[in-house]
């Protein structure tokens, strides 16, 4: 593993953070990219990761990215991870303003990220054998749900990129991945979704036996990155025990049922 480097947006939190953590873990080179550079520091002392401050909603922090990566050696995978989900209300209810920020941290900077980084990554890839993006999106991008509206209709578009890129890359050395975590716990992901309610967030997962962490998703991308090179694992979908569906999870304890249940 040693010279390969991915580069993982979302960085400073969740699953990007934990997914800096298992690549390090692993001997890759990271360069851990988002927004908040006190978090971003923290990683990098904590892990020896590099960093890049940028807002993945502005090109020209895209384009700074891009040549910031171009000048200091090769790209061989890109974990696009940064996204986000605001509200819970009914389409007719939706503040079109949430809808908005979801459409630009979930699919546009997807685009952007992908489109500036692909030159770097079939450089990658000619020195690897193979190079790999992997998107993170969401069981919401693939069964629709009652308040998930402007979510749904994000992570929808961000499962349509990803099943176009792999089209419009075939032929070439490169892996286009997907993961679509179910139900994983972290610390902002709800939090930020009902504008900072500490109480409404604490109780999507209250009695949920044992959602997903962002560390399993982390070790589920980087089993993907590490396949032989002829291996693409195309489309993983996460889910804990608990979950069968967006709409259908167990809370309280799993238990076996008996004949009369």
């Amino acid at each position: 593993m040693a010279n390969l480097r991915a580069v993982v947006t979302g960085a400073s939190s969740g699953i990007g953070r934990a997914t800096v953590v298992a690549l390090r873990g692993a001997g890759w080179d990271v360069v851990g990219v988002a927004r908040r550079e006190d978090r971003l520091r923290e990683l990098e002392a904590e892990t020896g990761a590099s960093v890049f401050v940028a807002d993945l909603t502005q090109q020209g922090d895209v384009d700074a990215l891009r040549d910031h990566l171009e000048a200091t050696g090769p790209v061989h995978a890109l974990v696009n991870n940064a996204g986000g989900a605001k509200g819970l209300d009914s389409v007719e209810a939706s503040d079109p303003a949430d809808w908005a920020w979801m459409f630009e941290v979930n699919v546009l900077a997807l685009q952007r990220v992908t489109a500036a980084l692909l030159p770097l990554l079939r450089r990658g890839a000619e020195g690897r054998g193979v190079a790999d993006i992997v998107n993170v999106t969401s069981i919401a991008g693939h069964v629709a749900y009652l308040g998930g509206g402007g979510y749904n209709a994000a992570k929808f578009a961000a499962h349509a990129i990803t099943e176009v890129l792999r089209l419009e890359l075939n032929g070439e050395p490169i892996r286009v991945i997907e993961v679509a975590p179910g139900m994983v716990k972290t610390d902002e992901f709800a939090l930020v979704r009902f504008g900072g309610d500490r109480a409404r967030a604490d109780a999507v997962y209250d009695d949920v036996p044992e959602p997903l962490t962002a560390d399993d998703i982390a070790a589920v991308i980087l089993d993907a990155v590490q396949k032989p090179r002829h291996v693409d694992l195309d489309l993983i979908v996460v889910k804990p025990v608990a979950q069968a569906a967006p709409h259908r999870l167990t809370r309280g304890p799993l238990r076996v049922r008996g004949e009369g249940d």
